[in-house]
């Protein structure tokens, strides 16, 4: 585990310790993680998160249209 010593602002403190409240965590460190892995997943490139290669691997097995065949098909 890495330690170190940082520096935030009093809002970031704030929010810290509603999420460490909220999440029922025993120090900030635990919030900080908690939040660091909520951005992980929502933000971070699909490309990164594994599930996002099981749903790539699905669409390209999947059946596909030319743009010409998807025309007739709607148009």
């Amino acid at each position: 585990m890495v330690q170190a010593v940082i520096n935030i602002n009093e809002h970031a403190n704030r929010v810290l310790n509603i999420v460490k409240a909220k999440h029922g965590l025993r120090d900030k460190s635990q919030a900080i993680n908690l939040v660091v892995q909520e951005y992980e997943q929502s933000f971070l490139e699909p490309e990164l998160r594994p599930e996002y290669r099981v749903k790539l691997a699905k669409i390209t097995k999947g059946r596909h249209f030319s743009r010409e065949e998807f025309e007739k098909r709607v148009g």
